[in-house]
């Protein structure tokens, strides 16, 4: 199931860039929310990467030129170090509970801070938090209802 998620969400990816201008954090990202749509922290402490490696790249342009291919290996790189330090950081006693506000991954943190850059942060959030939702619904129709309970 996860190729199917990751493969409709590539489609969807494509269609929305394609259809309404917009991009949803990268072409693969779409995908790997759908699949941890059932854990809420993980979407949180990804966007919260994203956003901290996204300032971190508004920071360096300030003293050199950020585009293209350096923006997005600056945003990957920024991405992979936050997200490292993400997952591990605990905040434990929260509420009686453990809060663990990692990534999503190693790379998708610095897609989203790439996006976040090229096209704004709320374009890149809308449009993300409308695409993952819409795979994860595809794959349950294509697999008959099945829900897929994420990694």
């Amino acid at each position: 199931m996860i190729e199917l998620t990751i493969g409709l969400g590539v489609l969807i990816s494509l269609l929305f860039h394609e259809i309404v201008g917009a991009a949803a954090g990268g072409i693969v990202v779409p995908g790997y929310l759908a699949m941890h749509l059932n854990n809420p922290a993980k979407l949180l402490g990804t966007f919260a990467v994203a956003f901290v490696a996204y300032l971190c790249i508004r920071i360096v342009s300030r003293f050199m030129f950020v585009y293209g291919r350096r923006r997005m290996v600056l945003a990957i790189m920024f991405g992979f170090m936050f997200g490292y330090i993400s997952r591990n950081l605990i905040m434990t006693e929260l509420w009686i509970t453990d809060l663990r506000l990692e990534a999503i991954g190693f790379i998708i943190p610095g897609l989203i801070a790439n996006w976040f850059e090229r096209q704004g942060v709320v374009k890149t959030l809308a449009t993300m938090l409308i695409a993952a939702p819409l795979v994860k619904l595809l794959v349950m129709v294509l697999t008959g209802g099945e829900i897929y309970h994420g990694i």
